[in-house]
């Protein structure tokens, strides 16, 4: 397993956990060296709920390796007489996966009842997140789910949502409400705040909707070839997907209606799935039109994220405000080919595939898009360029786990998302503006920032901006190359989102002719030379 300082990915006991901390009644045990117990932080700091993550550690010692002891049969029956879970599910950590030991018959080992423990001995070396929590939950689904008369009226389970998903509660509730609009029922979410009668019950559905690539897929496998329930898959991400959406799903709920001889459900009128009943549903086709909005036709972007919104958004981008994609990438390299198939078309250069953010960082730097879509290692990558970028995808961070209503899917997930294209690149031009013109009377702080082993000053638009600049590549030299005070004011007039490729350029240049120090002269010459 690889270590670094961000991953994109987390750790098998992160995917087991996004599914057990979901489920009520449900209790996770790490056999693991103690500060494994990570996740509940994670949690608690991030999860907008009042509940506390139902985990146990299984604390592995050195001292009980050496005489041969274990703590697991003890933990388990200790979490059964306090907690009552109604399944246990255990699970070793990288460390204790080293040592290789049957977890399976220490677990037997204990007087907890077998049937309500659930070892899911997944080999953390080799498997990550994603992969783990989704052969968690097919496996839940697999041992619980039982044969049910379908529900008297059309009804789908919602499947793949999980805690720490990408504005999760926000989605499910606009799913909710566009199938309220159509008359049509939730059976089951899972494994969201679902219980184990709950997925014994997911055969009562009419049909499984599975909105996430990453999750959901299995389960729906197992309940199409167990039960023979039909699936509607895929993301409802921007208004015209929202619409086939819909579409798929009646013409899958409708099929069964004619075997059950009732009525067909039929699609109400758009005006009927906004907010107010009465207007459209989503202002993004007519915003899209305006003048304001056209001007984006020309902007560049770059989307990189899981395999789901990284599709999602590429398309909205492209279909439903007209930007121009230059280049897109996941780092879930097991549904690269999955993606490629979905993006034939869209994308000008091969899908990036890599689960290392200093290749992502390096390729925004290379290119200086106007707009980034990305996790929040993207995030914090541009902030040091001066590039635009908004979060579409896990890894995330708190802003993206709010209590207010921020969905990503269905209509009103269309408009979250154009504003938040909107504004993410209006305010880069804001920047650009105050520093192109001056604060106009704003009254923004300047000050000096002397460079002491180059004698030379640079101009910030503010302490704050003056480091990040720094750290950017904006004021300040790069590569012992000193700048002059009049130059470094000629380089403050360029925009910012290319100002960094300048002053690689202008010292290439520099080097290039001989010159020690770019000057005014030297900068005016390497503008000429380089076509600016």
């Amino acid at each position: 397993m690889r270590l670094a300082f961000w991953l994109y990915e987390g750790t098998a006991l992160h995917g087991i956990s996004r599914v057990t901390n979901s489920m009520k009644n449900v209790h996770t045990v790490y056999h693991a060296p103690q500060g494994d117990d990570y996740i509940t932080a994670t949690y608690t700091m991030l999860e907008r709920t009042p509940e506390f993550p139902a985990l146990s550690i299984s604390v592995v010692r050195g001292q009980d390796l050496a005489r041969g002891d274990s703590r697991l049969p003890g933990t388990l029956e200790q979490v059964d007489e306090h907690y009552h879970p109604e399944i246990i599910v255990v699970a070793p950590s990288c460390s204790t996966a080293l040592l290789q030991e049957d977890i399976g018959q220490l677990a037997r080992h204990s007087r907890v009842d077998s049937g309500k423990i659930l070892v899911y001995d997944v080999n953390p070396f080799r498997v990550q997140e994603h992969e783990a929590a989704e052969g968690l939950f097919t496996e839940l689904v697999k041992r619980y789910s039982l044969e049910q008369t379908m529900t008297e009226k059309p009804s789908v389970n919602l499947l793949g949502f999980t805690s720490l998903g990408f504005h999760l509660r926000s989605d499910l509730t606009s799913l909710r409400r566009i199938l309220k609009t159509l008359g049509v029922e939730v059976n089951v979410v899972a494994p969201w705040g679902a219980a184990l009668e709950d997925l014994r019950n997911m055969p009562a559905a009419w049909v499984n909707v599975v909105p996430y690539h990453e999750m959901g897929l299995g389960a729906a496998h197992y309940l199409r070839e167990k039960f023979g329930m039909p699936s509607v898959l895929g993301a409802p991400i921007g208004v015209k997907p929202t619409l086939d959406w819909i579409k798929g799903l009646l013409e899958q709920l409708n099929a069964i209606a004619t075997e059950k001889g009732l009525p067909a459900v039929e699609m109400p009128p758009l005006t009927e799935f906004s907010l107010d009943g009465l207007s459209a549903p989503s202002g993004v086709p007519w915003f899209a039109r305006t003048a304001d909005m056209e001007s984006f036709s020309g902007k560049r972007a770059f989307v990189f994220g899981d395999a789901t919104h990284t599709v999602g958004v590429v398309k909205f981008l492209k279909d439903e405000l007209g930007m121009q994609i230059i280049g897109a990438g996941t780092y879930l390299k097991k549904h690269a080919d999955w993606v490629r198939e979905q993006l034939e078309g869209y994308l000008p250069e091969p899908l990036m595939i890599t689960d290392k953010f200093q290749e992502i960082s390096k390729k925004i730097e290379d290119e200086m898009p106007e707009l980034v879509c990305g996790t929040q290692m993207e995030r914090h990558s541009c902030r040091k360029l001066d590039v635009p970028c908004m979060v579409i995808s896990t890894p995330t961070h708190i802003e993206n786990h709010l209590i207010g209503y921020y969905p990503v899917l269905g209509f009103e997930g269309a408009d979250v998302l154009a504003d938040r294209v909107y504004t993410s690149c209006k305010l880069g031009l804001e920047k650009h503006l105050i520093d192109f013109f001056g604060d106009a009377g704003l009254e923004y702080e300047e000050e000096e920032k002397v460079a002491g082993s180059n004698g030379h000053a640079a101009a910030g638009s503010s302490s704050e901006g003056a480091e990040r600049d720094s750290q950017a590549g904006g004021e300040g030299d790069t590569d012992g190359m000193p700048w002059s005070h009049d130059a470094e004011r000629m380089l403050k007039k360029v925009p910012f989102f290319v100002r960094k490729k300048v002053r690689k350029n202008t010292e290439n240049f520099a080097r290039e002719n001989g010159e020690t120090t770019i000057t005014a002269e030297v900068f005016k010459k390497a503008k000429e030379a380089l076509g600016g």
